[in-house]
């Protein structure tokens, strides 16, 4: 069947369903295959439970559509709806890509953008070679401007996510060391992330770029790209520093100060990011302002919660080098009596990842610090090249760091908490 026919079945449902435990009645069900799945096993299950259609690559009888690969069936559906789903018009999509603060840039940027028009954006982190297509499978009739967020591990992850998603603006919220098992080598992290600006290089797209960045600025001129500025230098903000009456994020633009609901000093650029693409499509610049400033985040990346016995920064949804570097430097101009920090391996590092923890190490000696805690084999390595403290604990996991803390409590202080998601972090906050 072509992509064009198939299209015209996707238009006739209710959307496109991948996993069979989420099967809705008229959805278009693709049954994708992966290491340990093969959707082919439940295309009969979703034809039962009311699937217009299944896309399947084994298997026949009415209701399904065989063809040779469903995920390369799946990004060229999601291909012909992006160039089609503008109507008379072309739909202009903001790609977004990063090593950090890709997600809550992206919703900030949604959030800015809502406050004038009708937006569509990725859902939560769907940002791989199945979340795009789907990202860009569910914009809708009507919508004004897309934003889609692109991940990438390894050097070539990007290409696929910009074929689909054929953005015609760019943002790249920082290059830093993450995945380098994946990339291996930060220079390798600057070549996978700047194939978006290679793309809006090659049809004269508009990047927006942090001025304050280096990296990114010399990586934009090498390109020949004219780019749209914000930073907080570049735009003569100042970042308000953090106190117990005020913990949050406050930047100082022009006088106005925007009061956010985020943690850290390192989202300042992630804010004006949002702010400067919204203006960028003629939303008035205070209504993004206020929409970012009621803005509260939900996804364990920058936020501060207030427990019976403590005030905590959850950021454990992900960590690596410059995302710890970032979220210690924040922590450090804190202000607070009794400040503890609760780390968990980064990981996916590669040859560096004994060194890198040996710099968080490092960089702990020199804070002040009521207690300090870390998880994970890694950290454990790193503590046994330095003499640390005697008072510092170590875990093998977050659920050893939980129960000695349920019979050791910490009281009456600010604590950071953040880990690589596979170190699940999140566990030791029942007893904060």
């Amino acid at each position: 069947m072509s992509t064009e026919k198939l299209y015209e079945i996707f238009l006739s449902s209710e959307g496109i369903c991948t996993d069979s435990r989420k099967l809705f009645k008229g959805c278009l069900f693709f049954a994708l295959k992966g290491e340990n799945f093969d959707g082919n096993a439940y295309a009969a299950e979703a034809l039962e439970k009311g699937a217009v259609a299944a896309v399947v690559s084994a298997g026949s009888g009415p209701g399904m559509i065989v063809v040779e690969d469903t995920l390369v069936a799946l990004k060229e559906l999601a291909a012909w709806h992006r160039a089609h789903v503008g109507g008379t018009g072309r739909l202009p999509v903001v790609g977004l890509t990063g090593t950090n603060g890709k997600t809550t840039t992206k919703e900030l940027v949604r959030t800015a953008l809502a406050a004038g028009l009708k937006v569509s954006a990725t859902e939560g982190n769907l940002n791989n070679e199945i979340g795009v297509p789907l990202s860009v499978l569910a914009i809708k009739p009507g919508t004004e401007v897309a934003v889609i967020e692109m991940g990438a591990s390894h050097p070539d992850d990007l290409k696929p996510l910009l074929a689909v998603s054929d953005p015609d603006f760019g943002l790249i919220t920082n290059v830093g060391k993450a995945h380098l098992e994946g990339f291996g080598s930060f220079e390798g992290v600057k070549r996978a992330k700047g194939l978006l600006y290679d793309h809006l290089a090659a049809k004269g797209g508009t990047v927006l770029l942090n001025g304050d960045d280096p990296i990114l600025s010399e990586m934009a001129a090498q390109r020949g790209l004219k780019p749209v500025l914000y930073g907080v230098k570049t735009q003569g903000c100042t970042v308000l520093a953090p106190s117990p009456e005020h913990p949050y994020l406050r930047i100082d633009k022009g006088g106005r100060i925007i009061h956010t609901h985020l943690v850290g000093s390192y989202n300042a650029p992630n804010v004006l990011a949002a702010i400067a693409t919204a203006v960028l499509f003629g939303v008035p610049e205070e209504d993004a302002i206020k929409a970012i400033e009621a803005y509260v985040p939900s996804n364990n990346r920058s936020e501060m919660a207030r427990t019976a016995r403590n005030t905590v920064i959850e950021d454990f949804y992900n960590a690596n080098p410059s995302s710890m570097a970032a979220a210690l430097e924040n922590f450090a101009s804190v202000e607070a009596p009794k400040k503890s920090v609760l780390l968990g391996d980064m990981r996916e590092l590669g040859p560096d990842s004994v060194q890198e923890h040996i710099a968080v190490v490092k960089r702990l000696m020199g804070m002040t610090l009521s207690g300090v805690f870390l998880v994970g084999e890694e950290f454990g390595k790193a503590m046994g090249e330095i003499d640390v403290p005697a008072s510092w604990c170590w875990f093998k996991t977050s659920d050893g760091l939980a129960d000695y803390l349920s019979g050791n409590p910490i009281d009456g202080e600010v604590l950071l908490v953040k880990g690589s998601r596979g170190i699940r972090m999140e566990k030791v906050l029942p007893q904060l």
